[in-house]
C-alpha cells in the first residue's frame, strides 16, 4: 500500500458502475440504496465494481482501518481466485462532497487476498468525523462515514456502542444492522461474534424454515467456500449500511469456523470427510482477515486491545485458536487446571492489561458467556430445545461447557485476579447464546451474595439466529417463561433474562456507569422490521452491581 497526506482537493472521478453496488443489494432490502448513498443510473459497462459495500474498522486517536472488495471483472466472484490485478485508490475527507481531502492512497487488489483491500491510514485528528471512498478505474465506490477514537489521554465525557451478534442468513433479515446503522450516536459496533454461519443450507434452522438460502448450499470447509460465504454476506443490504455508517470492531467466535471450535477440532468437523483441522482453520482465518475490516493483533488472530481516552480500554478475547476441548458433562474435566479456554499467553495479556489500565472502565469482549449458570429444574418440554440451543446432551443440563463454566480454572483465575488487585469496574460484554442477560458476575456462585462480585456482564441477544422460540416454533415469551423463572430461581446473580428476542445492544459509557439499552425487532423474518426498547440494566462505578434502569440514554 502507498500513502500520502494531502492538503490539496483531488478530481472527482466519475461516478460509472457504483451502480451496480445498489443492483446487488436492492433486491435484499428497499433500504439499500438510500442507506448508501448510491446512484440509480445504469451500469456503463462491465468494468471494475463494489459489490460489497465498505467498511472501517478497529478506530485509533490518530488512524482508522479502511476495507472494501472490487470486482474486476463479472467472473471474478468471491472464492473463484479469478481476476486481474486492480489498482484501487482510497480517500478520506472532512466532508461528505470530499472537497476537503486529507488522505489518499492506493493499493493492488489481487485474487490471492479475493480482491479484498485494506489501507491503514495514519495522520488523522482524534475523535474526528471522516468520509471515505475508493476507486478503480473510473469507479467509484460508494462513501462511507467513520470515526476516529479519543486520544489515549483525553478526557472524553462519553462513548457509546451498538453491540451485536449471532447473524445466521438462513434464519432472517439483518434488520438490526439497519436500525444500528440509522443512528448517530455510535462511536463504533462491536461485533461479537457468529458474523457468518458456516452450516450447509437447511442445516440450521431446518429447511422449511428457511428464510433465504446460503452460498455455497454446501457447509463451508475451504478457503474458497469461506470467500463465497462471506462475499455472500456482504451483499446484504443492511449489512452495508451498518459497515458503510460506523466503524466496527469485531471478534470471531466458533461459526466463523465451525460449531463449539477448538484448537484441535469443532463438534462440526470430520477430519475422514472434511480434512485436517488445522488446514480449515487456517482458511477460515484467512477469509476472515480478507473480509473484514479488523487488525490481526501480533500473535495473528483477534484478540487485542483499543482505548477510548481516560475513559475505557476495550480488551477483545479469542476464546476459540487457544482453547482446550470442550468436556462431557459430568466427567469433572471443568475444573482441570491443565485446561483452558484463553491459552496461557492471552490470559497473562489479559490480567496485565487489566492491572495497568488507568481507564475508569475495562471493557472485555468475550464471545462466550462468563457468568456461571446453573439450569435449576426445567419443564420436560422446554429441556430438549434449550439443551439443542446450547449444545448440551437432552438429557439432561447441569452446565454449558462451551462457555467459561467448561474451563473453571482460567475464570477462577481471572476473576481471583480482578478482586486480589481491588480492579474496579470491569465489564464483559457478550455474545453467542441467542438470548439477553444481565448478570453480576461473582467471585463464588457457591457464598453469593455474600462472597461479592468481581464484575459485571451483559450479554446481547442474536441478531437472527434461533433461540427457544424459534426452536420450539411458539409465539414468544410464552412457554419460554417457565424456563426463565427456573433459571433465574438458580442463579441469583442473573438480574435480566429473556430467551426470545432478536435485536442488539447500545452501550453507553461514562464515569458515572455503564448502561446497556436493549432493542428488540418486531420481526426477523421480515425486511422492514421495526425496532423497539426492551430494557435497560447499568453498572455504577465502583459497585461491580447490576441495577435496573429504566430508561434509554438519548
Amino acid at each position: 500500500m502507498t500513502s500520502q497526506l494531502t492538503s490539496h482537493t483531488a478530481a472527482t472521478p466519475r461516478r460509472r458502475t457504483v451502480v451496480k453496488a445498489a443492483a446487488a443489494t436492492a433486491a435484499l432490502t428497499p433500504f439499500a440504496a438510500a442507506a448508501l448513498g448510491t446512484s440509480t443510473a445504469s451500469a456503463a459497462d462491465n468494468g471494475p465494481a463494489f459489490l460489497h459495500g465498505v467498511a472501517s474498522g478497529d478506530p485509533l486517536p490518530d488512524g482508522i482501518l479502511l476495507w472494501t472488495r472490487i470486482t474486476p471483472t463479472p467472473e471474478a466472484v468471491p472464492g473463484s481466485a479469478a481476476g486481474p490485478d486492480v489498482r484501487v485508490g482510497w480517500e478520506v475527507a472532512e466532508d461528505k462532497g470530499f472537497s476537503r481531502i486529507v488522505a489518499s492512497g492506493t493499493v493492488t487488489a489481487s485474487a490471492s487476498a479475493d480482491h479484498t483491500v485494506k489501507a491503514d491510514v495514519r495522520g488523522l485528528k482524534p475523535q474526528t468525523p471522516y468520509f471515505y471512498r475508493f476507486t478503480a478505474d473510473r469507479t467509484v465506490s460508494p462513501v462511507g462515514r467513520t470515526l476516529t477514537a479519543p486520544g489515549h489521554d483525553a478526557t472524553t465525557p462519553g462513548v457509546r456502542f451498538g453491540v451485536v451478534s449471532c447473524a445466521n442468513w438462513e434464519s432472517g433479515y439483518f434488520s438490526p444492522y439497519r436500525h444500528l446503522a440509522a443512528r448517530s450516536d455510535l462511536h463504533a459496533v462491536l461485533h461479537l461474534g457468529d458474523y457468518i454461519y458456516e452450516y450447509q443450507s437447511g442445516g440450521y434452522p431446518e429447511a422449511k424454515y428457511v428464510v433465504r438460502p446460503h452460498e455455497p448450499k454446501h457447509e463451508i470447509t475451504t478457503l474458497a467456500d469461506y470467500r463465497t460465504r462471506h462475499g455472500k454476506y456482504k451483499t446484504d443490504g443492511d449489512l452495508q449500511a451498518l459497515h458503510a455508517a460506523h466503524p466496527i470492531v469485531a471478534i470471531w467466535d466458533d461459526h466463523e469456523f465451525a460449531n463449539d471450535a477448538w484448537s484441535g477440532g469443532a463438534e462440526n468437523h470430520t477430519p475422514g470427510t472434511e480434512g485436517d483441522w488445522a488446514v480449515r482453520a487456517a482458511a477460515a482465518k484467512q477469509a476472515y482477515f480478507e473480509w473484514m475490516p479488523v487488525r490481526p493483533s501480533t500473535a495473528g488472530t483477534v484478540y487485542r486491545r483499543l482505548r477510548f481516552g481516560t475513559l475505557a480500554d476495550l480488551h477483545l478475547l479469542d476464546l476459540r485458536s487457544f482453547r482446550s476441548q470442550q468436556v462431557k458433562i459430568g466427567s469433572g474435566g471443568v475444573d482441570d487446571p491443565e485446561r483452558t479456554i484463553t491459552g496461557r499467553a492471552q490470559l497473562d495479556w489479559l490480567k496485565a492489561g487489566l492491572a495497568s489500565s488507568n481507564a475508569t472502565w475495562k471493557l472485555v469482549g468475550t464471545s462466550v458467556m462468563i457468568s456461571p449458570v446453573a439450569f435449576g429444574s426445567l419443564p420436560a418440554h422446554l429441556l430438549a430445545p434449550l439443551a439443542k440451543l446450547l449444545g448440551l446432551p437432552e438429557g439432561g443440563i447441569a452446565i454449558s461447557t462451551d462457555q467459561w463454566d467448561g474451563y473453571t480454572d482460567d475464570r477462577k483465575e481471572l476473576l481471583g485476579h480482578l478482586k486480589d488487585r481491588n480492579i474496579k469496574n470491569t465489564v464483559f460484554l457478550t455474545g453467542d447464546i441467542h438470548m439477553a442477560w444481565a448478570n453480576e458476575v461473582p467471585v463464588n456462585m457457591a457464598t453469593y451474595p455474600g462472597s461479592g462480585t468481581a464484575a459485571t456482564e451483559f450479554v446481547v441477544t442474536s441478531v437472527t439466529s434461533d433461540n427457544i422460540d424459534d426452536l420450539l416454533h411458539v409465539p414468544a415469551h410464552t412457554l419460554s417463561l417457565a424456563a426463565e423463572a427456573a433459571i433465574r430461581s438458580a442463579n441469583w446473580h442473573a438480574k435480566w433474562l429473556d430467551m426470545d428476542s432478536h435485536g442488539y445492544g447500545v452501550l453507553d459509557v461514562t464515569a458515572e456507569r455503564s448502561q446497556m439499552d436493549y432493542y428488540v425487532v418486531s420481526d426477523k423474518r421480515k425486511q422492514d422490521a421495526t425496532s423497539s426498547w426492551a430494557r435497560s440494566y447499568r453498572t455504577l462505578t465502583g459497585t461491580q452491581k447490576v441495577e435496573r434502569s429504566w430508561d434509554p440514554v438519548h
